[in-house]
């Protein structure tokens, strides 16, 4: 029986690899640095797990790219962390933070698995999926038994099955408007909640950021992530529907460098782009009009600042180049 494992891999499995490593490389060095600074027992278990779980997956990838002959990505290393540093973020923070990555790693396995065909390829996103799952759990039950768990708002149940009969279902510039369907209000919850995780992160990374570009950059996301967390906020207000609020401040005054910028520009890069991913389907999910067009018109300065962010690795040699395609017309001229 041929060994279906000796198929060449393809892009989007390339992709999915390429990109799992990069991000477990950096798990690697946030985690253990969490782990040398967290202080409540309850949450240094779920630390502990993670960072296993990050190494476990690089050694997989590691052994699955020697047998295919590709090159190991460098992402990060213990260089781009001083586990020595002095206490940044709070446990509670932490445990967000975990929570939030979760989300992140279902969300880009998901789609890998959807493309994957190689069985060993298959398996470890399978794998991936399965942990994320796994650490949700570890989070949630932990932060609801610690009552930091901010829910999405309450509504009605309704009466009865209905359907739309009328295009008003549809506006939002003028006369009535429609009240926010379930699936509106989710969406306006998760976007205030990722950008207010966001803003915690990125306020830690500029305190202790050492490039002056680096930090004049992170300032302007921290302002963008609050910009963004009192649109939502406020229109979820105006609805008479309640906005998430942190429950202790995220955030300690050390101004000691912990991560490499690389790392922190790296990171945030990967926020910014689960972003972007964030309004797109909040855009496509939001039939009111005015609702989508904010979306729509907040989506191109998320994308300049993602565009500003690559600039400012490739100026300092810090962006790894994903796999590409090869160049035929390079190849054919020597």
């Amino acid at each position: 029986m041929d060994d279906k494992t000796r198929i060449r891999l393809t892009a989007a499995e390339m992709s999915g690899l390429w990109s799992q490593y990069i991000n477990d490389t950096l798990a690697t060095c946030v985690s253990s640095y969490y782990l040398e600074k967290v202080e409540d027992e309850e949450v240094r278990p779920i630390v502990e797990w993670s960072l296993r779980t990050a190494k476990e997956n690089l050694a997989i990838m590691q052994e699955l790219f020697q047998k295919e002959g590709f090159p190991i990505p460098h992402g990060f290393t213990e260089q781009d962390v001083d586990p020595q540093a002095p206490k940044l973020f709070s446990d509670t923070f932490v445990l967000r933070y975990f929570r939030h990555m979760s989300i992140l790693a279902l969300a880009s396995n998901s789609a890998a698995l959807g493309l994957a065909a190689r069985q060993d390829v298959v398996a470890f996103h399978k794998r991936v999926v399965d942990k994320a799952i796994d650490l949700q759990d570890l989070t949630r039950n932990l932060m609801l038994k610690q009552g930091t768990y901010i829910r999405p708002p309450y509504i009605s149940v309704p009466d009865k099955v209905d359907f739309v009969e009328k295009q008003s279902f549809l506006t939002g510039f003028f006369g009535k408007k429609r009240s926010f369907t379930s699936i509106e209000i989710t969406h306006l919850f998760l976007n205030v909640h990722a950008n207010a995780i966001g803003k915690d992160l990125i306020t830690g990374f500029a305190q202790t950021a050492q490039d002056k570009e680096v930090k004049q950059f992170l300032l302007r996301g921290m302002q963008l992530s609050q910009k963004f967390v009192d649109i939502f906020s406020r229109i979820l207000i105006n609805e008479d529907l309640p906005a998430p609020m942190n429950w202790d401040s995220a955030v300690t005054d050390s101004t000691t460098p912990v991560f490499s910028d690389k790392l922190i520009m790296f990171h945030v890069s990967a926020m910014i782009a689960a972003g972007m991913g964030n309004f797109g389907m909040a855009m496509a999910a939001s039939p009111r009009r005015d609702l989508a067009t904010r979306y729509a018109t907040l989506i191109p300065e998320i994308a300049r600042y993602a565009e500003d962010a690559a600039n400012l690795m490739i100026k300092h040699g810090w962006l790894e180049e994903p796999p590409q395609a090869d160049d035929r017309d390079k190849l054919i001229k020597g």
